[in-house]
């Protein structure tokens, strides 16, 4: 029970960290929002529970494929907010192009017979 609230803590504080930061520096905001901090935690947590290591080796394989759709989000919600658009429908029109992306890629790992 402990390392679920330790777990919940951490991350928690994190993402307060992230946003309380922006509101001084978005540069430092960004590179500790950047850091692979939620992986890390997710494969630590795996492998002090599981021991496992195939399954935190699979785990890292499966993140590697699924961050090159999630940069979409990244590049698409500046482009968006910078044409005009409003914050909602930016975010809403990317995470949408984002999640796009994600099928595309599993569809695509698939064909290629690259198991995540």
């Amino acid at each position: 029970m402990w390392q679920y609230a330790l777990k919940i803590a951490l991350t928690t504080a994190i993402i307060v960290a992230v946003s309380e930061i922006a509101k001084r520096s978005s540069f430092w905001a960004a590179a500790l929002a950047s850091l692979p901090l939620t992986s890390l935690l997710a494969l630590i947590w795996l492998y002090v529970e599981t021991g496992n290591t195939q399954k935190v080796a699979a785990l890292s394989q499966g993140i590697f494929w699924l961050v090159i759709p999630s940069l979409l989000l990244f590049v698409l919600l500046p482009l968006l907010l910078r044409a005009g658009w409003g914050f909602w429908a930016s975010l809403s029109t990317a995470s949408a192009a984002t999640a796009s992306a994600y099928f595309g890629m599993v569809w695509l790992l698939g064909r290629l017979h690259i198991n995540t």
